[in-house]
């Protein structure tokens, strides 16, 4: 079986450095993107579902990517136009709750998504059931868009994140084979002593 040479310490850096870069660039045309479909008027509900959206996947990029993408979430506020009111209910709602997501997030593996999924639908779901007992403006949190839109948008992103964590444990597990199997193939075995020389004998 032929055993393909481990790349050298020189080629890994090169390639952790272009993988580095890439997912730079990408986090930052994500916050780009982001930035400008929150600025531009639109529907509330579809610059809901971008901001929950794209705020996970720059998080992919780099922790601070997505904790960027969640203060973006104030452009709506500031963007020129009509400030759509129920901007005033979903930015602290769902805004609290993706933090708690990417706080979770942050503490594990691919194992910890569920958990974070669950963390940020269950804050949705209470402020919905709290909003249908009070008045105005609390009960716009019982909109079912928002929960559609914000739901819907966090099980995209972390479904995305999960399937990206395991494939990268995999590559990861693979590679430390490859080179457990090159340090075996290379290692010279181990040549025996020669026999220590006897004594010939005497007669008599």
């Amino acid at each position: 079986m032929t055993v393909t040479a481990a790349p050298t310490p020189q080629t890994q850096r090169e390639r952790r450095g272009m993988w580095t870069f890439l997912r730079f660039i990408t986090g930052l045309a994500l916050l780009a993107g982001l930035a400008y479909f929150l600025w531009t008027p639109g529907d509330w509900a579809n610059k809901l579902f971008v901001w929950v959206l794209l705020t996970i996947l720059a998080d992919e990029c780099a922790g601070w990517f997505g904790y960027a993408g969640l203060a973006l979430g104030a452009l709506v506020l500031l963007a020129p136009g009509a400030t759509p009111e129920q901007w005033f209910v979903v930015l602290p709602l769902v805004g609290g709750a993706l933090f708690a997501l990417l706080l979770l997030k942050h503490s594990g593996g691919p194992f910890v998504l569920p958990f974070a999924g669950a963390l940020f639908a269950g804050a949705i779901l209470l402020a919905q059931k709290l909003g249908d007992m009070l008045g105005t403006p609390i009960k716009q949190v019982s909109n079912p868009e928002l929960e559609r839109r914000a739901l819907l948008a966090a099980a995209i992103g972390l479904a995305f994140s999960f399937v990206r964590q395991l494939v990268g444990m995999l590559l990861r597990w693979q590679k430390r084979r490859r080179a457990a199997a090159v340090t075996v193939t290379t290692t010279p075995a181990p040549v025996p002593a020669p026999p220590a020389p006897t004594s010939p004998k005497r007669n008599g």
